[in-house]
């Protein structure tokens, strides 16, 4: 039985899970704090997580009916992510930890997004081609054993969530920008703009700098009034143009015939039309498709306990010098 903690960026998460079965996944989300700011301010959500985190904590307890004492192990996302929002949830976990003499486990977040793929129902084994699109990450990972991932693609610049909230912005749609975009672009148009679909025929990598670019660019040329007339069309044009890019890039790696799977994590994995049209890329190429509940998603401690389930425990105290790391690891956790 493992207690999850998560508190990478703004959600302040906290789960029991026992083997595959979630037990209790509670999520806090600060996204009302942030919605005035058209984005995450790091000083604002690190000091909401340190008002929300024992509160969370006690409700996921609460809810699985288990005492911290019934806990083997304690896990907790050490990065990547903001900083200052990383150390609540690391200090939290190790005075949890610590005050019961329990093993921590700490997790890379984005082993998190993938391994979100193995709890219940239906949990899905390796081999698999994992697409993680977040707005702080956007990638390729292969995965052979559930230990760990390989990294086969990544962005080269922006995320594709990052590129969904600050068009969502451009567009006076509000935050978080995904489900906002989403929303503006039923009864849209999705070819009435040409924005450009950035290294769609090169690589496994993505950028998307340019497309954000092209939508202020746009929104620019086509003034106010036009833009409030034509809002659905422009976020309907620009939604495709992320999803274009993410499928392309899933298409040429699963091309291969490497992967038997799909899996998709992360955020913007919530989104319909990526859903969608992932579906239909795993009909045409005959594969398997796993598409894990939205509240596992979006940044949850439910997958942080179930990679957790996969990684070696560090015993007391050897834990308690443990530091968080902000940005992504350039090396996969374990190489395949």
């Amino acid at each position: 039985m493992i207690l999850g903690l998560e508190t990478s960026c703004d959600d302040t998460c906290a789960a029991v899970i026992d083997g595959p079965r979630i037990l209790s996944n509670v999520v806090s989300s600060q996204a009302a704090f942030h919605e005035r700011y058209g984005g995450v301010v790091p000083e604002v959500a690190s000091r909401h997580h340190l008002e929300l985190v024992n509160a969370v904590v006690a409700s996921a307890l609460d809810e699985a009916e288990v005492e911290l004492a019934e806990v083997d192990r304690v896990a907790v996302t050490q990065g990547p992510g903001l900083i200052g929002a990383l150390l609540v949830g690391l200090s939290t976990a190790k005075a949890l930890a610590a005050a019961q003499r329990k093993p921590l486990i700490p997790v890379d977040h984005l082993h998190g997004h993938v391994a979100a793929n193995y709890l219940e129902a239906e949990p899905l084994e390796p081999p698999f081609l994992c697409l993680i699109a977040s707005g702080g990450h956007t990638l390729l990972a292969g995965v052979r054993d559930p230990s760990g991932f390989e990294v086969i693609g990544r962005t080269l610049d922006d995320a594709a969530g990052e590129a969904f909230d600050k068009g969502a912005r451009l567009l006076g749609l509000g935050y978080p920008g995904g489900p906002a975009i989403q929303r503006a672009a039923e009864g849209g148009d999705p070819q009435a703009f040409d924005f450009p679909v950035a290294m769609s025929g090169r690589g496994l990598d993505f950028s998307f700098s340019g497309l954000k670019t092209a939508l202020v660019y746009g929104v620019r040329e086509l003034g106010p009034e036009e833009v409030e007339r034509r809002r659905t069309d422009l976020a309907a044009s620009f939604q495709t143009a992320i999803t274009d890019q993410l499928i392309a890039k899933l298409r040429r790696a699963a091309r291969g015939g490497e992967w038997p799977a799909i899996a998709l994590g992360g955020g913007v994995a919530a989104n319909a039309e990526l859903r969608g049209r992932a579906q239909e890329l795993c009909d045409e190429l005959g594969l398997r498709l796993k598409l894990v509940p939205i509240a596992l998603c979006t940044d949850n401690a439910a997958m942080i306990a179930s990679a957790a389930r996969y990684s070696d425990p560090i015993a007391y105290p050897d834990y308690l010098s443990f530091d968080a790391f902000g940005t992504e690891r350039r090396r996969p956790l374990r190489a395949a």
